[in-house]
């Protein structure tokens, strides 16, 4: 399972999935098909996740069934934005259609 914060037009929003990577082609498509065709994304610590969200994180990580899924666990911009600290963040991942 990764876990990633991905900017985009209208601003963060924290995401779970099951594909290898952040920038997996699958992924992307998805994603693309959702309007969001170009973003910036960190990869978090799923641990890191499932400490601040609890008993939501286990809520929608229980909608993952298929192997190539995706769960938005958090759409609030400005929630997401001040849940994690910048520091925590790494090296980010870009990527433009």
């Amino acid at each position: 399972m990764k876990a990633g914060i991905f900017f985009t037009g209208t601003g963060p929003i924290l995401l779970l999935t099951s594909h290898k990577s952040l920038t997996d082609p699958k992924l992307v498509k998805k994603l693309a098909t959702k309007g969001i065709k170009k973003f910036i994304a960190y990869e978090i610590s799923e641990d890191m996740v499932r400490q601040k969200y609890g008993n939501h994180y286990h809520i929608i990580l229980e909608d993952l069934h298929q192997e190539d899924d995706l769960r938005v666990l958090d759409y609030d911009g400005h929630h997401v934005f001040n849940t994690f600290s910048i520091k925590e963040l790494g090296q980010p991942l870009y990527y433009e259609a």
